[in-house]
């Protein structure tokens, strides 16, 4: 199955999204998460196009989709969330299943959250919700959140890095003979576009806001219980195990299922998630359907 590369514009954002799989097939939407965009899902999406239609769009200030100058666009994650919002509806989706990895975690929750009638299931890959699933690894971040200085606001720099990059997103607790080159030095490219590091760098310090949705999160799953299947890399220092765990609090079924990967868990595991995914939409939707 071919995937197609479009783009749809959503204000002053031209959204660059890719589409693959049969026009009239239940609806999938990937969400990518920092530094990347939707090339994340290149061994993904062909998994899922046999029997869903699968959108996969690129981020406001991401990848291919364009990045307004701040100023005239301001990187928040509601605006982000907003323009998505838009643009899914500008696709005339009116039913699909959300799969959200790291920043596609607090943008798809507050799209959930607004349509929670739209939402057929939610996978979550390393997408956290809940304060359990924060590492030790967001000192730097969370003084900035307490903190925006410029001297913060400088020390978070070291995260938009191309080592950072390459060693504390990509190949910290995966097999790095596993991951394919292709994905981190794509995103290396990306984050060195001029703008593109004081872009993120607002981000980062708007990451707090989706701290501080957690518990409305949690109450869209309490009360909606959409079907949920959690698939994280156990070995993620960033979002750990007992973020996927906690799901359970709010939404007791929820599936469960960890694998021997870090944060940027499709970069080795993509087979294996996809066959996850495959099962727990294909008895999610069926159900759904009866």
């Amino acid at each position: 199955m071919s995937t197609a590369y479009r783009t749809r514009q959503i204000g002053d954002v031209e959204i660059f999204y890719r589409e693959a799989g049969p026009l009239d097939g239940p609806v999938v939407v990937l969400l990518h998460g920092f530094p990347t965009a939707s090339h994340t899902f290149r061994d993904l999406i062909p998994i899922l196009a046999r029997d869903y239609r699968v959108i996969a769009p690129d981020l406001p200030g991401f990848g291919n989709t364009s990045a307004p100058p701040r100023g005239q666009f301001d990187y928040t994650f509601d605006n982000l969330a907003g323009v998505i919002d838009r643009f899914l509806e500008a696709l005339e989706l009116d039913r699909y299943a959300l799969y959200i990895f790291d920043y596609g975690a607090p943008v798809g929750l507050r799209v959930a959250s607004r349509h929670p009638e739209r939402v057929t299931a939610l996978i979550s890959q390393n997408g956290n919700a809940y304060l359990e699933g924060f590492g030790n690894s967001w000192g730097l971040w969370q003084a900035y959140w307490r903190e925006p200085t410029a001297a913060h606001r400088e020390a978070c720099r070291l995260s938009l890095s191309p080592d950072m990059i390459r060693n504390w997103q990509y190949f910290d607790g995966s097999d790095r003979t596993g991951v394919s080159p292709d994905g981190y030095t794509l995103d290396i490219a990306y984050m060195a576009r001029p703008g593109r590091s004081e872009i993120q760098l607002d981000l980062i310090l708007d990451y707090r806001s989706n701290v501080a949705l957690y518990p409305a999160f949690q109450a869209y799953f309490r009360e909606h219980r959409p079907p949920l299947l959690a698939v994280w890399g156990r070995n993620d220092a960033h979002f750990i195990p007992a973020g996927a765990l906690a799901f359970r609090t709010d939404v007791p079924d929820a599936e469960i299922r960890f694998v021997d990967a870090g944060h940027f868990a499709l970069e080795t595991h993509a087979a294996e998630i996809g066959a996850l995914m495959l099962g727990f939409l294909g008895r999610t939707l069926a159900h759904h359907r009866r």
